[in-house]
This record gives C-alpha cells, structure tokens and sequence, in this order.
C-alpha cells in the first residue's frame, strides 16, 4: 500500500508540472513583460502575425480595436499587438516582430509610414503591411482607403437631420487622412443642405478624450446638434459629453468613425457611424500570407470595394427617407457620376 500511495503522489506532481507548463504557454512579442503587449494565438499554426499599433493604442474603440479585432478573427495564425505608447516606439516595436521571425508584421496608421519604410528596407526578406499609408517597398502591402466617400453619405445624414443647421466635426491631426473625413464630411451636408454650417475643431491628438470633450461642449454650445468625430480614442470624450446632455434632457447626436460606435456608446447618442472596413483589410491581407499569396504593392478600398459605409444599424434612428437618400448618393458616387472631394471647401 504505502509503495502504491507513494507511486500515486509522484504521477499527481508530474502532471500538476505538466499542467503548470501548458498554462504559461501565451505567445507574447514581449515575453509577457510588458503591458503593451498582447496576444491571441488561434491555433497551433507556426505562422506568426504581429501587429504595432499608433499611440491611439489597442482599445480605442475606433481605428487601431477594429485592426486587432480582424487579426485576432484570422484562423491559421498566432497573432499578437504591440501597442505605441509614442511616436519613438514605432521602428522599436516593428522590429521586435520582424527580428523575431514573424511572418507578418502590421502597422496600423498614417503615422507608421517612415518606420514601415526603413524597417522593410533593411529587411528584404521580411513581410510587412500597413493601413492608412503607401510605403513603396516591395516586400510591404500598402492599404489606404476613400474616407471622404464614406463621410459623404454621413454629410446627408447630418445635413438632412440637422434640426439648427448647426454641425461640428471633431478631427485629431491634420493629416491627410482625417482631412478627407472632414472634406466629404463637408461635400454630403451641402449636397442636401446649402445652408447648414460646419464647425470643425482639430484637437492634435488621437488619445486625449479630455480634449474631444471640451471640443464637443464648444460645438453643442453653439447650438451644432450633431457632431462628427474623427479622432480615435479622443472621440470617446466626444461621446461623454453627448451623453452627458442626454441624460440631462438635451438631444443631440454623434456620429462615430471606423466602427458601429453605437455597440459601445449605445443608440441613444449614436445617430449613425462611417464604418471603415480596417478589419476585413487585415483580415485578408493577413490570409494572404497564410495562403501564400501575399505581395507588396498598394491597394485603395472605398464605396465600389465595400471599403467603406454606414452601420448597419444606422436604420435604428435614421429614418427610411433619409437611408434612401443616402443610398442614392451612393450609387452615383460608385457610378462615376458624383466625385467626392478629398479636400475640404476654403
């Protein structure tokens, strides 16, 4: 018996050491050392994805979540983000995914374009993507989008459900990219609406809510009743000062960017969102690796590609008359017929 006890106890620790190993296996760029660091391996695939993030970071319910959530979504991969917390950490956090082997390496937003370029250039070999920016190496898939085309149909939401003829729109830097959400933006609410007037309001960050707040007071101040944010995790302020004069009786509205915001803000503040499709571009691009099919070269998504749209949900408070509208002016943007500026109006 005690031969049999003792044989029993030596069978129980060596699985409880097996168990302890299998539970520590999380594939992390940082060997799980640093908070900005995160993972998501779907499978045992020896194919590994990493993704670096702008100072926006992971969570900012808009530009830099939808990207994570499309590579988390792809099956055949370990898939792990790498999140700027500044502007340095860039070609740092690049090449800890491309020195550490991996067989893509994404960076999510304008920003990243330099450090895309140089990382790809002194590593041929490698395999790199990235969204908002075209980097003229040939070993990087570039993946830019028509955001003014998108931020035209929203311009006829808001310019035909504008009760004060009053809008705001609240942008991050003045980049390219945003400027093309404020000039279509600016092109749908006076295709249907000549006497409505934007207000437009650059805080110069992606992840200060502090300042899409006080931006957004200003606007509704003002008596603008819909505001337009463009401003990754900035635009959260935009979203607590709406609600805020909701619940205190005041009816105003927001229009989010890059995802159905209305799932995270809820419809009551949401009139309707500028989806960007990130996700399904670094979905598919990063299949395209696991497939073996992945090349360099350059790519633009808008309405004809599906790049780009309202929500879904935006019949929720968006009336049938007006979907029509916005539908119409669809079409003749596909058609040719409608060539949405990507410049704002002097």
């Amino acid at each position: 018996m005690k031969k049999s006890f003792k044989l029993s106890i030596v069978l129980l620790l060596a699985l409880t050491v097996v168990l302890a190993g299998c539970g520590n296996n999380k594939n992390n760029a940082n060997s799980g050392e640093s908070a900005n660091a995160g993972s998501s391996g779907n499978t045992a695939s020896n194919v590994k994805i990493g993704l670096v993030t702008d100072v926006g970071g992971v969570n900012d319910k808009s530009f830099n979540q939808s990207a994570w959530e499309g590579l988390s979504a792809v099956e055949g991969a370990k898939t792990e983000y790498l999140q700027s917390t500044k502007a340095d950490d860039y070609e740092t956090n690049l090449n800890k995914f491309v020195k550490g082997g991996y067989d893509l390496t994404w960076g999510i937003g304008m920003d990243l374009g330099d450090a895309v370029g140089k990382v790809a250039s002194e590593n041929a070999d490698a395999k790199l993507a990235i969204i908002d920016a075209t980097v003229d190496q040939p070993n990087v898939k570039s993946v830019t989008f028509s955001e003014n085309e998108g931020s035209f149909l929203v311009g006829v939401v808001a310019g035909l459900m504008t009760k004060t003829n009053k809008i705001g729109f609240v942008g991050g830097t003045e980049i390219p990219v945003i400027k093309r959400f404020e000039a279509g933006f600016q092109a749908g609410i006076q295709a249907v609406n000549p006497n409505a007037q934007l207000l437009v309001n650059y805080t110069g960050a992606f992840d200060k809510p502090d300042l899409g707040k006080t931006a957004a007071a200003t606007f509704y101040d003002n008596g603008a009743d819909i505001v337009f944010q463009a401003a990754g995790g900035t635009g959260t302020g935009v979203f607590n000062e709406a609600t805020a004069r909701v619940k205190s009786g005041q009816k105003v509205w927001v229009i989010g960017v890059d995802k159905d915001q209305s799932l995270e803000f809820g419809d009551e503040v949401t009139l309707t969102s500028m989806v960007k499709r990130v996700d399904e571009a670094v979905k598919r691009v990063s299949q395209e690796v696991i497939d073996g099919t992945f090349k360099g070269g350059s790519e633009v998504l808008g309405l004809k590609e599906n790049g780009v749209g309202i929500a879904d949900t935006s019949s929720k408070n968006v009336p049938a008359d007006v979907l029509a509208k916005v539908e119409e002016y669809k079409q003749k943007i596909i058609s040719g017929e409608i060539t949405v500026p990507s410049e704002p109006a002097k």
